[in-house]
């Protein structure tokens, strides 16, 4: 009876989304949540992933926990637009500039020298962050009415593999999350 009560208590969680035009309402309640601390999982380019404020230490450290993942890992961002960077990385190279030109947005991770205000645990005290802009629709309508960084981890347990469907997220990691944005099947 506990483990069915587990199963509905994880399906209450997943709300159906569309991967080309997200709805507004579901967007702004993951964000609620992100805001308050709390954690998701959001279909990403080819993974669903986690997503927390990226500055808030408490909410980074339920990543950690959820996924069950070593502190000296640093965690992935998701940004809006390259004029975020200006908050989180120290400089962008040159060389940098050109690979985003030519890659974001999508699924290339860029890493930088990180701004001293991340938090440490973020960045697991490597003072380097990897930065993503994305191209999913609803990952990038998170991170645009976040009007700041998420993380977007993986939603797996860690050395697992990344999960292709909102609904086969591995029951570990779905019964500690706060919501579940599920796009359908992700390439």
């Amino acid at each position: 009876m506990i483990k069915k009560q587990k199963i509905l208590q994880s399906l209450n969680k997943i709300k159906k989304i569309n991967a080309k035009n997200p709805r507004p309402d579901l967007i702004n309640e993951a964000l609620s949540i992100i805001k308050k601390g709390g954690i998701i999982s959001f279909p990403t380019r080819c993974f669903y992933g986690l997503g927390v404020d990226a500055l808030n230490p408490e909410a980074i450290d339920k990543v950690f926990a959820v996924k069950q993942r070593p502190y000296n890992k640093p965690i992935l961002i998701f940004v809006e637009n390259r004029d975020e960077l200006d908050k989180i990385v120290d400089n962008v190279p040159p060389c940098a500039l050109r690979i985003m030109d030519k890659f974001w947005p999508g699924g290339i991770t860029i890493v930088f020298e990180a701004e001293e205000t991340l938090p440490v645990n973020l960045t697991a005290k490597t003072g380097k962050i990897g930065v993503r802009l994305p191209m999913h629709q609803v990952a990038h309508a998170l991170v645009r009415g976040m009007k700041g960084p998420i993380t977007g981890t993986s939603a797996n347990i860690s050395g697992n593999p990344g999960c292709l469907l909102g609904i086969d997220l591995d029951s570990r990691i779905a019964d500690k999350l706060d919501l579940i944005l599920d796009a359908g099947p992700l390439k």
